[in-house]
């Protein structure tokens, strides 16, 4: 009997059964905008031949103004339907279930055309919203129903309708979005009155054996967000109304809290689902920071939910569910919830994919097939990039050598894993042993290479990685001066006042490091202390009334930056921002466009601009530089100089912060093709 048994279970819906408890969740990956449909098939098969449940596509817009962007896919053509049928198809010949997620963007909709219950303009978009009239909101209704119809003759599951996360339903949820005072406005019952009518209306028009999932918004951490007494109304009129299943939302995109980034705990929010477990018949749902089997089966066993959803980690691996079955679970790559290549790329107008896995969303282009001429090929350096080139190169029948001076792998990976907010970067680690332990990779630890020792391979790949940046001031020398190696890896004491020479994604790493003693994503009540979050039940959103109270700063820490920008302007898109407010909140100071004049026994003194004036000093008891990165290309120079062209990939080619998203897929997409 498998150690999963809650997770692998069966769930009946009446008219189907899903085979497990696991929803791949919704994710905008932008595949429909390219209309390249045997590629969205490909992505969307592969996970169900992976063994998943039911997956949720990205949201389809019902209408123009719905949709999160210019452009949005929906199915308004007979086309549209007919594309889809080739994604359903490829789905069900993988013996899994799809259901298409309806999202009308309401507010959030980046479009002058964008509509909402009141005209108030969201955070998080310049557009202001027209609003409806009455005559408006039906033609929202009806055109909902009708993408719920399409889906149906697109042959898809079911349809999740989107409800959550602040988008429009959500919006005429609370009373900060919606100032009506006609039937859809006002009291509870009218506010609710809009994603009740929808639906009712959508089921009517799909009949009975269709999944239709409601995404209900639990906790809205905003402002005048819902009560928790009224999302049980809510959930018990949904239900009601004709959904199979509820799921949950958590948070709205202009909340000011983190959900899903990899500081946040796992399984951070189920609790708040637990709360609606019996108030309603229909299975619920569970959502975000859940990565593991071993999470996702306690999370049912502790009855927080009938059903997980996981969205990023099928990303990682689309194979999550079977290596679970398979007691394989220490082979799923982990989903690190980094954000960097999911998220920040559809924020950004590209293409999804992940981290770890560069092959998620690239099915038809990153393909790893078996090699018809076999090489040994020599790979120096074991962090991401050489162990990635190296597994893949493996994977293809190739015969590798992978070496690495230091005594474990991992490369800067071992420095990620010790700041607080990044303790996923321990399983990725982990993993990588995991994976090298079940290949035929030969493995090399505390192994000085010399060019001479490369001639006999046939191939050699150099990902020897960077070194720290000189940023040649004076005094840097002195006993009270460290790199951010120094600090991350040898953790050396570095007394109780410090300024960090650099802001960029490593400074910001350091200061978090330096200013923290017990991280808060290893103990969920600090963590929610530490942002302010509550009991829905208690406050309104589910916010602390007096807001975040983190724990007292283990120091006092300066960042500084030469450019007069904004520090941190340029970190992840969609988490940038939680860095620069968990350091606000530990009284970090930010100082930027500063020059370096020099360091002595007083600290870093500085002046500002290019006139370089008002001098000052940085009183601190050790400086700290993260100045940036060079390439350490010692190696592949050796080589070149007697004759052979090394391929240098990861830091050794390009030293942009340490980018492990760059470094993996270059060493991936290398070893594809050797």
């Amino acid at each position: 009997m498998t150690k999963y048994s809650h997770l692998l279970a069966p769930l009946d819906l009446g008219f189907t059964t899903l085979k497990n408890r696991v929803l791949m969740g919704s994710m905008h990956t932008g595949l429909e905008e390219t209309k390249d449909w045997n590629r969205v098939a490909e992505f969307y098969a592969e996970r169900a031949r992976g063994g998943v449940a039911l997956m949720v596509t990205g949201g389809m817009a019902p209408n123009r103004e719905g949709g999160v962007f210019p452009g949005a896919a929906g199915l308004f053509t007979d086309q549209d339907i007919a594309n889809h049928r080739i994604v359903t198809s490829r789905v069900h010949e993988a013996d899994g279930k799809i259901a298409m997620q309806i999202l009308h963007a309401g507010r959030y909709a980046y479009s002058p055309e964008c509509v909402a219950p009141s005209a108030i303009k969201s955070p998080i978009s310049p557009f202001p919203p027209k609003e409806l009239d009455e005559d408006g909101i039906e033609k929202q209704i009806q055109d909902i129903v009708t993408a719920a119809v399409r889906a149906k003759e697109a042959n898809y599951d079911g349809v999740e309708i989107m409800g959550s996360e602040g988008y429009f339903l959500n919006q005429f949820l609370v009373t900060h979005t919606n100032k009506r005072e006609d039937r859809w406005g006002g009291s509870y019952e009218n506010r609710m009155r809009l994603p009740v009518e929808v639906v009712k209306r959508v089921r009517e028009a799909v009949g009975t054996n269709f999944i239709l999932i409601y995404r209900l918004s639990m906790i809205d951490l905003v402002p005048g967000g819902s009560t928790f007494d009224e999302v049980i109304t809510l959930a018990k009129k949904i239900e009601a109304a004709g959904a199979t299943l509820i799921n949950t939302g958590i948070g709205w995109h202009e909340a000011r809290i983190p959900t899903i980034a990899t500081s946040v705990p796992r399984r951070a929010f189920t609790w708040v689902t637990k709360k609606l477990m019996g108030h309603v018949s229909i299975p619920i749902i569970t959502s975000n920071r859940i990565n593991t089997p071993e999470v996702g089966n306690d999370v049912l066993a502790d009855g927080c939910a009938d059903m997980v959803s996981m969205a990023r980690p099928f990303l990682a691996d689309p194979h999550f569910v079977a290596k679970a079955a398979a007691d394989r679970a220490d082979t799923i790559a982990p989903c690190i919830a980094c954000n960097q290549a999911c998220l920040d790329h559809t924020f950004s107008g590209k293409i999804s994919s992940c981290l770890v896995n560069p092959k998620a969303c690239f099915e038809t282009e990153l393909t790893v097939t078996a090699t018809v001429s076999p090489k040994s090929i020599a790979v120096v350096g074991a962090g991401p990039a050489g162990l990635s080139a190296a597994l893949t190169a493996s994977d293809r029948g190739h015969q590798v050598t992978l070496f690495d001076r230091s005594d474990e792998i991992g490369g800067q990976l071992n420095m990620a894993k010790q700041v607080p907010g990044k303790e996923e970067f321990f399983g990725l680690v982990d993993w990588y042993r995991t994976m090298l332990a079940d290949s035929k990779v030969e493995l090399k630890l505390e192994t000085e290479v010399q060019a001479d020792d490369l001639k006999d391979f046939d191939e050699v790949v150099i990902a020897t990685g960077v070194l720290p940046r000189d940023p040649q001031i004076d005094g840097q020398d002195g006993d009270n001066v460290f790199s951010y190696m120094d600090i991350l890896r040898t953790k050396k004491d570095v007394g109780k006042h410090v300024a960090i020479v650099g802001a960029g994604g490593i400074g910001f790493d350091v200061a978090e490091f330096l200013v923290t003693d017990d991280s808060p994503t290893e103990d969920l009540d600090a963590w929610l202390e530490e942002w302010g979050v509550t009991d829905p039940s208690v406050e309104r959103g589910g916010l602390v009334p007096e807001g975040p109270k983190p724990d007292a700063p283990v120091r006092s820490v300066t960042l500084l930056q030469r450019k007069s920008e904004k520090l941190g302007k340029r970190l992840g898109k969609t988490t940038g921002w939680i860095h620069r407010a968990s350091l606000a909140m530990k009284d970090v100071k930010m100082v930027g466009g500063v020059n370096y004049e020099r360091i002595d026994e007083d600290g870093l003194h500085v002046s500002y601009g290019e006139g370089r004036e008002n001098p000052s000093v940085i009183k601190a008891d050790a400086v700290v530089l993260c100045a940036g990165q060079v390439p350490e290309r010692s190696l592949a120079d050796g080589l070149v100089e007697i004759g052979i062209a090394p391929h240098v990939i990861g830091g050794a080619d390009v030293a942009a912060e340490l980018d492990a998203k760059r470094a993996i897929d270059q060493g991936t997409r290398l070893a594809a093709k050797l």
